[in-house]
């Protein structure tokens, strides 16, 4: 049983779409199952069809209206460089209605919905292939993979939001009587998961180099600051999810692939940019071929 496992990393997403098209298109692997957390849940779906054109397109067409209904930071551009500042009024707007984080993020849950049509659920709910996301229950403090098997398609869309809501800048989900948050809080690649569903051979894309290789700018302000501690947070529990996949994975025959980007895609991953999200994907085109053509020189069997 093969599995597809993308994980999260907000905008660095493209970069897995071109990685997961060398995987589907050049070396013609077919999985079983396809499970991702955040911007790898809403690769997915859309992988598991093979329409991986249509899925280019928004991720190399998304913008920050597509993602957020209140956007709570500004983005400023200086040298090169996008950094984070706070639009006060915005974040001042959304307390007023009486939510509990600085930005709401509804417009992405309407892209999903325009994105992924109700036939292509069904068809992709009635085949043989396992379509699971991840979401973090903060109510009950734990992680849940929710599966396309189990729900309408109404709830499938929802669960694909919540696994992307990067609170306290997206919105904070209550389903089921409990509250929901990105996925990546608990999990960023669960690795674990898809050998206790049986995955015997992991293709595993990982949104972060395999090393660190640079230390965080000084914070400008709380928001940045912000940023950098859940992205400090983000990075400890990816390793962790990364040592506990290949535990798991030895003790159970199972063999995982790695796809790290290689260099630092960027620092802010709620920074959505046409042109960088364009060249990511193309680059993760051209790291798989040229990862897996050093693999097949090392091994030619």
């Amino acid at each position: 049983m093969r599995a597809l496992v993308i994980s999260g990393g907000g905008s660095k997403g493209a970069f897995a779409g071109g990685v997961a098209q060398f995987l589907l298109e050049e070396l013609g692997h077919k999985y079983d199952l396809f499970l991702g957390t955040s911007t790898g849940s809403l690769l997915i779906s859309h992988l598991a069809l093979n329409k991986i054109q249509k899925i280019r397109d928004v991720y190399t067409s998304v913008n920050q209206d597509s993602i957020f209904s209140n956007r709570p930071f500004t983005i400023n551009k200086k040298y090169g460089v996008s950094t984070i500042g706070i639009d006060h009024w915005n974040v001042l707007k959304n307390f007023y209605r009486g939510s509990k984080t600085f930005g709401e993020s509804h417009n992405l849950l309407d892209l999903i919905k325009s994105t992924l049509t109700e036939r292509e659920f069904k068809t992709l709910k009635n085949g043989d292939k396992d379509i699971v996301v991840t979401v973090s229950n903060l109510s009950l403090n734990q992680v849940e993979y929710k599966s396309i098997k189990d729900f309408s398609y109404a709830d499938f869309c929802e669960w694909i939001w919540i696994s992307c809501n990067y609170t306290p800048f997206m919105s904070l989900v209550r389903k089921e009587g409990c509250e929901y948050a990105d996925g990546g809080l608990g999990s960023m690649v669960p690795i674990e998961e898809a050998v206790k569903r049986g995955a015997t051979v992991i293709d595993a894309i990982i949104l972060h180099t395999e090393v660190t290789h640079y230390n965080r700018l000084p914070a400008k302000n709380v928001f940045s600051l912000l940023t950098s501690m859940f992205s400090f947070m983000l990075d400890r529990i990816e390793r962790q999810n990364i040592r506990i996949g290949k535990f798991v994975a030895r003790h159970n025959d199972a063999i995982i692939n790695f796809y790290y980007t290689p260099t630092v895609l960027t620092t802010n991953s709620l920074i959505f940019e046409k042109e960088k999200m364009t060249a990511w994907w193309e680059s993760g085109f051209t790291f798989a071929k040229t990862k897996n053509m050093e693999l097949s020189e090392i091994d030619p069997e």
